[in-house]
């Protein structure tokens, strides 16, 4: 047997030098890894690097080229730097804002502060002003600042609701919205042929030293409170509301944002969830940092909400863009799906857009969004009110950049959202703000309250008038790629080559889009009007019921996601027999398309 010292992945390690500012405890696992002769771990760290997924870069922390770290994150911010000076001449005067989360890691040393002032670093190292938050921030304050500052991008340091193992690098353009095609390639390109760290990017010490170097803390906080207002509608009212509301900031950034954002709205302060209202980068009280996931991480605060007589409990997730909502409803807490929350929200702000425009006949300048996996609920209200609905990819880096083409058109973007409890109360902020949402909900609740109505109740409501839709989202997950295309490729050569399946269980399918090949048997040329996204997999599928059905790859996480929703006529009444047929098909569509027990997927267990 060949000595394994002598593996080429072993040699490289063994001669590679350290810099005298690097990291010692990345350096040391790599070592450790040499020492255990763990050839696999190391060619899964050293022989790939990270990739733009969902604007920017997500992995877990730790040494390697694909994972997050002092050096790889030095690399990436180096061509970052490189793309923006080719593309903005003026980028000496805009500069760059760089905030971050809270998360860290003991055994690598990363932590998002530190990989926060490195970027800073890198940047001022080339003269190049940045605007770096001296403390950790929402994540949609970077992209506000960076439209209020003129700023040439934004850069934030978090993963926001992943495991406590990862961290992230979210890239934000000049128009406020993440990066999207084509500058995700051409940032990538120019981090490959950026590798090689310059002396100063390690020196974090260029922050504090530095004169080009600014904090926009107490000026983005002020403008984001005083701008607030702008979706504020009943102050007065506010106060005296008896709704008690409880907050959870999930170990995360978000409870003095909320408590002042409650303030701003002339609310009483929510009661915060005292385990979970500090940072705490192990995430302690929680199996996973996700409010998504509904009641069983939601524990702590449904029953501090119970104690206090609070009827409404608000979750923002760690870097606080997105946001849970449950209500106690007959002495039982009904958690809200983002997209029950969006029928609401939607409501919401087309009720007060109406009550402060009522000259307004024609509501064509008027648009909502939501990504095609979201409920169609919006389009909905749209075919009825009149107003523009748009659809995009999924992911609000698409609704960002759309938001940006409406708005140059003169059109006024009232809300937007994904089914994720992702929302955009307004467009202060081209992107998911948990903040402001949260805000948002408790005067809607307070309002809704003074009109003997839970928010419950005023879903019933919505969906007689538009009619009831009903839907489903949850996950498998699958930790390997191979598996995942495997999969995808069987559903596209179902019955031969090219050849998509027409049922799926006893459930005729009439229409199927891929936005992966590009293809939609919809459309009279069978070409998908949505862009391609060759690098991730996500098919529609159209019942003869009328449900519609998505399974894609996740982004950001190693999952199979899927989607399916009933979106019923108005005066439907017979809301669970939708259920009854929405939920057998959907359990078709995973069992004969994914296959778990077959392709070895965990099911999900939260």
């Amino acid at each position: 047997h060949m000595c394994r010292y002598h593996h080429p992945i072993m040699e490289y390690v063994c001669h590679t030098p350290v810099e005298p500012w690097s990291n010692h405890r990345t350096r040391a696992q790599i070592e450790s890894l040499l020492h255990d002769g763990n050839v696999i771990e190391l060619q899964r760290r050293l022989c790939s690097r990270m990739s733009f997924g969902t604007a920017g870069l997500r992995a877990a922390m730790g040494a390697g080229f694909a994972l997050i770290n002092d050096l790889t994150i030095i690399q990436s911010t180096q061509g970052l730097y490189k793309y923006l000076s080719i593309y903005f001449p003026d980028l000496g005067k805009r500069g760059i804002v760089v905030g971050y989360d809270t998360r860290g890691q003991e055994a690598s040393g990363c932590t998002s502060e530190r990989l926060a002032k490195l970027t800073a670093a890198v940047m001022l190292s080339k003269d190049i002003p940045v605007y770096l938050f001296s403390t950790y921030v929402p994540t949609p304050f970077v992209p506000y600042a960076v439209k209020n500052l003129g700023a040439a991008a934004g850069v934030m340091l978090t993963a926001s609701h992943n495991p406590k193992e990862d961290n992230g690098y979210k890239v934000y353009w000049v128009n406020g919205a993440q990066i999207s095609a084509p500058h995700d390639k051409e940032i990538l390109k120019c981090i490959e042929e950026s590798l090689e760290p310059w002396p100063e990017s390690w020196n974090e010490n260029l922050c504090s030293s530095s004169p080009l170097r600014s904090d926009p803390l107490v000026c983005i906080s002020k403008c984001y409170m005083e701008e607030l207002t702008s979706v504020c509608f009943h102050r007065e009212l506010n106060a005296k509301t008896p709704l008690k509301f409880v907050h959870s900031a999930f170990h995360g950034v978000g409870h003095n944002y909320v408590q002042q954002a409650f303030a701003v709205f002339n609310l009483p302060p929510p009661i915060p969830v005292p385990e979970q209202k500090d940072p705490d980068s192990e995430f302690s009280t929680v199996s996973c940092p996700n409010p998504e996931e509904g009641e069983s991480v939601l524990e702590l605060s449904l029953r501090l909400a119970g104690k206090e007589g609070a009827t409404i409990v608000l979750a923002t997730d760690p870097d606080a863009d997105r946001l849970a909502v449950a209500e106690k409803c007959d002495n039982r807490w009904k958690v809200f799906t983002g997209n029950e929350m969006a029928a609401l929200l939607g409501w919401w702000m087309l009720l007060n857009w109406k009550d402060r425009h009522p000259e307004m006949v024609d509501m064509e300048s008027v648009c909502m969004l939501a990504t095609t996996v979201s409920s169609k609920i919006l389009k909905a209200f749209a075919q009825i009110e009149g107003f523009h609905f748009e659809e995009t990819l999924p992911g609000f880096k698409w609704i960002g950049n759309k938001i940006h083409e409406l708005e140059k058109k003169g059109k006024v973007v009232l809300f937007a959202f994904e089914e994720s409890i992702g929302f955009m109360c307004g467009s202060m902020v081209p992107d998911k703000d948990g903040v402001s949402a949260a805000a948002v909900v408790a005067e809607m609740a307070a309002y809704l309250n003074t009109k003997n109505l839970t928010l419950n109740r005023q879903l019933e409501n919505i969906y007689e008038i538009y009619g009831p839709h009903i839907s489903r989202t949850s996950y498998v997950i699958c930790h390997d790629p191979p598996t995942i295309k495997r999969i995808f490729s069987r559903l596209r050569n179902w019955n031969g080559k090219d050849e998509y399946p027409d049922s799926c269980g006893v459930y005729r399918i009439t229409h199927i889009r891929d936005v992966t090949t590009g293809y939609d048997s919809s459309q009279p040329d069978h070409k998908c009007v949505l862009p391609l996204t060759k690098n991730s997999q996500m098919v529609t599928f159209t019942f003869h019921s009328g449900i519609v059905a998505t399974l894609r790859t996740s982004g950001t996480e190693p999952k199979i996601k899927y989607y399916t929703e009933f979106c019923a006529l108005p005066g439907k009444r017979d809301v669970s027999s939708l259920e009854e047929e929405l939920q057998k098909v959907t359990t078709a569509l995973v069992e004969e398309f994914l296959e778990p027990d077959k392709n070895n997927l965990i099911r999900r267990s939260v």
